[in-house]
């Protein structure tokens, strides 16, 4: 299921950043200070409040709820939910991103946490989402598509796709 940022699920966020840094991701996440639990439980809030429309951000960044996807309680995934687009976003990146720990991969997650996403993106106010993804990102094309998502114009090497968010899934 998807739920907010937990400091609760430490270990197998921090065992799944190991999965997400061995390919080259999230290096901009230090393992070591996010192991001591209160510095964890600090970032995880953060995370939460970036949620919030007045809270203070980068330069062009927007407010962004994050969800983490949980099972039997470990840490899968995530889903990062974007409510607005800026103009870099609205080309590269859309309303919403999500991605699974390499040792949940093929199992279905990605298009779970997609749909389950869907509910809390209509709860913000958006009619659809804007999901984008690599041109040569099979896997994701299919999440997408089996989520309902109704491809648009490509954007350079994005493929670019309108999610509703109260329609049945296919």
């Amino acid at each position: 299921m998807l739920v907010r940022p937990d400091a609760e699920l430490r270990a197998s966020f921090l065992a799944a950043l190991d999965e997400f840094r061995a390919e080259g991701r999230y290096l901009d996440l230090d393992p070591e200070w996010l192991a001591e639990p209160d510095a964890f439980a600090a970032w995880v809030d953060a995370v939460r409040r970036q949620a919030l429309r007045d809270e203070p951000r980068p330069e062009g960044w927007r407010p962004t709820t994050m969800l983490w996807w949980v099972v039997q309680g470990e840490y899968v995934g995530r889903v990062a939910l974007r409510h607005v687009l800026t103009p870099a976003t609205a080309g590269v990146g859309g309303h919403l991103g999500y991605d699974v720990r390499p040792s949940a991969r093929r199992r279905g997650h990605a298009t779970a946490m997609l749909r389950a996403a869907l509910p809390f993106a209509r709860s913000l106010g958006l009619p659809e989402l804007l999901v984008t993804c690599d041109r040569t990102n099979e896997p994701s094309r299919r999440v997408i598509t089996a989520a309902g998502g109704e491809p648009l114009d490509p954007y350079n090497d994005e493929l670019r796709f309108r999610v509703p968010t109260g329609t049945p899934y296919r």
